[in-house]
């Protein structure tokens, strides 16, 4: 009885995580959609509005892309909470978790917007939001295709694939707790796939079959066997393409 009811909590759970996800991605492809109004011209400064939009688009993106990935976390997370609450002992609902985890994304989408301010204002994305230089696009390619063999991404990834071992580690009681600990994965998170998220500057920051693309690819990485030959494999490819830019452009 008690497996059935285990198996029918994390079954909400994933299903929630699924609702999640497809709203996310619903609120995106609309947004993708309706390119024309979230485009500025180049030369035109961004208004209060313009800004909130950009941020709130970031934000909802990096739940569309990210959630997924966390899936495995969170359940993890529920099925501690859940057996510390058969023990009688203080347990959290796994949003709380999940929310401190999507605030850290919320603080990167805020840097993100950031960034993609600058760079209209340099005159260096198109209304499409893409790279018009071709220097910057091979600069931002080099960089991810570099991050994926540095020991930070080696440790920010290595938390990010072994759930029990980040909750073991990082436990806290209570609900300041599970949401210090949700934002300390997502620091972990974000410090692992920054650099990839900067890809978007160069494919198109609303270019849906790029941001799949990244979506799955960081799924891949946190969840095969062998993630880290996947990160491996990406960073030859970045530089590949980094390549046949710098070639093109002289």
């Amino acid at each position: 009885m008690v497996k059935i009811l285990l198996r029918r909590d994390r079954a909400i759970i994933a299903a929630g995580l699924l609702l999640i996800t497809c709203l996310a991605w619903a609120y995106t492809a609309r947004e993708a959609r309706s390119m024309g109004e979230l485009c500025m011209p180049m030369g035109h400064a961004w208004t209060a509005t313009d800004l909130g939009a950009m941020l709130l688009m970031w934000v909802v993106m990096m739940v569309a892309m990210m959630t997924p990935s966390i899936a495995p976390m969170v359940l993890m997370f529920a099925s501690v909470s859940d057996k510390r609450r058969k023990e009688m002992r203080p347990y959290v609902p796994a949003a709380i978790f999940l929310s401190g985890y999507l605030f850290a994304w919320a603080g990167f989408s805020l840097m993100a917007t950031a960034v993609q301010w600058s760079l209209h204002s340099l005159a260096l994305l198109s209304p499409m939001m893409v790279s018009t230089s071709p220097y910057l696009g091979a600069s931002i390619l080099l960089t991810a295709a570099v991050f994926q063999w540095t020991p930070l991404k080696k440790a920010c990834l290595a938390h990010c694939r072994s759930p029990l071992g980040f909750l073991v580690t990082h436990w806290r009681p209570g609900e300041l707790g599970a949401f210090h600990m949700g934002l300390h994965h997502g620091l972990y998170c974000t410090g692992c796939c920054w650099a990839l998220m900067a890809l978007l500057f160069v494919a198109g920051v609303m270019n849906l079959r790029w941001v799949a693309i990244l979506s799955i690819f960081v799924l891949a990485e946190k969840v095969l066997p062998h993630g880290q030959l996947v990160t491996r494999s990406a960073s030859a490819v970045l530089f590949v393409l980094a390549m046949a830019i710098l070639k093109q452009a002289l």
